[in-house]
């Protein structure tokens, strides 16, 4: 039988780690708005050029993210993620002293972005592996309930990030530092967890090389993994890149306004994590999350034929939701469907998929709106949601796919 949604809250582990996770996710959400809003609403920069930095500034921490997965496997994870965040704070900081001698520009703020985002990829496949570990088999509902968490220390990062132009720059970045340096603490409370010990005897390139074979081997993790990435591109690509230019050009609007947008769009992705919670576990994940896919399409039509600020507010309220189920899934399917002894590897696999599709998508997001115009870059969105759909159904059995953990009380 599977385990009750009580029986997951009474789990102290789990609430530390979910602590730990909401510490450092504050910090992390207020990464994403910041990097944005400094290159495009106060540095001014045009969308081609904001979209080549973004693409740069998370190269270094795509790559090393394999390397975090290789290392979780190989050792304590919780002990990857404590020297991390206990470095990580540093970051800010070092901002905050440029901005106090009057040095922001593209260059401190792309070299702040560079050594964020690498810590922020390094430590998410430990991150993701101690959850699987501690929650043993209510994985779905462990799952939502960490990425719930995350939705919510978003808006709240997000929420106080937006307000850097009234409350200070200097403030917004110390909060960020202490942030992390708490979400360090919190990840001391948790117990030591041993790693699979076949992983410590190879070399790192090797543990690295197998878990992109066992990606690629396992059929449901490997087509997951492609829908993802694809999916990024262009719906990611066009969520990170082209709304700040929408807001900014299409509305007239500032980084409050920014702000408000993107804490109503993880609100719909919190309430939608909500109710998953409740209604998990679910046993053909596979099915819904394709579904989504094909429901985005309406979604971005919405966005794309601009509408008034309240309606356009109100839309993004829905991206948030059918976002919220979708990486919820697309993650839940992966954790179960994942060999223990390969677990941070895939997780990294599949963030570096993840992640990696963004700075691509906002290469191509970039160049799109400079030539077609912000708006525009909701059509290519909407064609590869159908796309994706079509795939998932025709060509793989991911709409087939029943959750191990629910088939056994069928």
């Amino acid at each position: 039988m599977s385990a009750t949604p009580d029986s997951l809250w009474q789990n102290r582990q789990f609430r530390i780690y979910l602590g730990s996770t909401g510490l450092s996710g504050v910090a992390t959400s207020m990464q994403q708005l910041l990097i944005t809003w400094l290159l495009v609403g106060i540095l001014v920069l045009p969308a081609a050029q904001v979209g080549v930095i973004q693409a740069l500034i998370g190269l270094p921490g795509l790559i090393l993210m394999l390397f975090g997965g290789a290392s979780a496997d190989r050792a304590d994870p919780r002990t990857l993620l404590i020297r991390v965040y206990s470095t990580a704070w540093l970051f800010p900081i070092a901002l905050l002293a440029l901005v106090r001698v009057d040095l922001l520009n593209i260059w401190s703020v792309s070299g702040f972005g560079v050594a964020m985002s690498t810590a922020i990829f390094y430590s998410s496949p430990a991150q993701q592996a101690i959850l699987n570990r501690i929650a043993g088999r209510d994985v779905q509902r462990a799952v939502t309930a960490a990425t719930a968490m995350t939705f919510i220390v978003q808006i709240i990062g997000m929420g106080l990030a937006g307000q850097m132009e009234r409350i200070g720059l200097d403030f917004v970045l110390f909060v960020q530092a202490g942030s992390l340096a708490l979400g360090a603490l919190a990840v001391r409370m948790i117990a030591p967890i041993d790693s699979p010990s076949a992983a410590r005897k190879e070399s790192t390139l090797d543990v690295i090389r197998q878990g992109f074979v066992a990606a690629y081997k396992n059929s449901t993790i490997f087509n997951t993994l492609i829908i993802v990435f694809v999916s990024g591109i262009f719906n990611a690509g066009a969520f990170m890149t082209a709304l700040p230019f929408i807001v900014k050009r299409a509305y007239d609007g500032d980084a409050i306004g920014f702000a408000t947008i993107m804490v109503i769009f993880y609100g719909g992705a919190t309430i939608s994590n909500i109710i998953q919670f409740w209604v998990m576990p679910l046993a053909r994940p596979g099915f819904w999350f394709l579904v989504m896919q094909a429901s985005r399409v309406v979604i971005l039509f919405f966005v794309w034929i601009q509408p008034s600020w309240w309606v356009l507010a109100a839309v993004m309220f829905a991206w948030g939701l059918n976002m919220g189920v979708t990486t919820n899934l697309s993650r839940a399917i992966v954790q179960e469907a994942s060999e223990p002894e390969f677990l941070a590897r895939l997780l990294s696999v599949y963030s570096v998929g993840m992640a990696g599709s963004i700075p691509l998508g906002a290469l191509v997001i970039g160049f799109i709106i400079e030539f077609f115009g912000e708006m525009n870059a909701m059509v290519p969105a909407m064609a590869v949601s159908v796309a994706l759909c079509l795939y998932g159904f025709t060509f793989t059995g991911l709409g087939r796919y029943r959750s191990p953990h629910v088939a056994d009380q069928a």
